[in-house]
């Protein structure tokens, strides 16, 4: 009978082994991201005035974050931080670029920068997902907690697609709307940030 009962419990542990060996093990990875260098990759600060709307782009960044990965499904994104060089940020015109730098006090707060303090990661089909973010944004030397969406791609290259926008008020900053042409043209207090961000390992 002991002899019936080891047999017994040999065979479950072989049927255990053989099931724990054909089910696949999903494998969970955190790795650092860094931002890739691509001309895809953009910061656009998007505003209007009385006169006519206006864009400042810069190609010139630093950026990375930690993203968890099970199998092939992003699940984490954990810290992360954005650095921008305000005067990388360019226009179609010198003299409303220098004015903007003289606005923000550039010459004391060169950079504009970002801290994550908490995501969450939801898959929307395929590789795509949506990350609702929460973190301290810093411009001119004060910091504002700021809330937004970003919507992520896992590409096959081992890359992250990061896209988003996010409206701000100048004057959360500390920021007085500059005005140009001796006071007829103003610029409204409300800014666009969007973003098309590139990551890789």
């Amino acid at each position: 009978m002991k002899k019936l009962t080891h047999s017994f419990a040999a065979v479950k542990l072989i049927i255990a082994a053989i099931i724990f060996l054909a089910v696949p093990t999903l494998v969970t990875a955190q790795a650092t991201y860094k931002l890739a260098q691509s001309p895809d990759v953009t910061i656009k600060v998007l505003g209007s005035s009385n006169v006519h709307d206006w864009t400042m782009t810069s190609t010139a960044m630093e950026s990375q974050g930690d993203f968890t990965f099970v199998g092939d499904k992003l699940q984490g994104l954990h810290t992360f931080s954005f650095h921008l060089a305000v005067k990388s940020l360019h226009s179609d015109h010198a003299s409303m670029d220098d004015r903007t730098y003289k606005s923000v006090n550039a010459s004391k707060y060169p950079n504009i920068s970002y801290k994550l303090t908490s995501a969450v990661v939801t898959s929307v089909g395929g590789s795509k997902y949506l990350i609702k973010t929460k973190g301290d944004l810093t411009i001119a030397g004060v910091t504002q907690s700021i809330s937004m969406d970003v919507t992520a791609a896992a590409g096959a290259d081992n890359t992250i697609t990061c896209i988003g926008a996010k409206k701000i008020q100048l004057t959360d900053y500390g920021i007085k709307p500059p005005t140009f042409m001796l006071g007829t043209m103003k610029v409204a207090n409300d800014l666009t940030i969007q973003f098309n961000l590139i990551y890789k390992k």
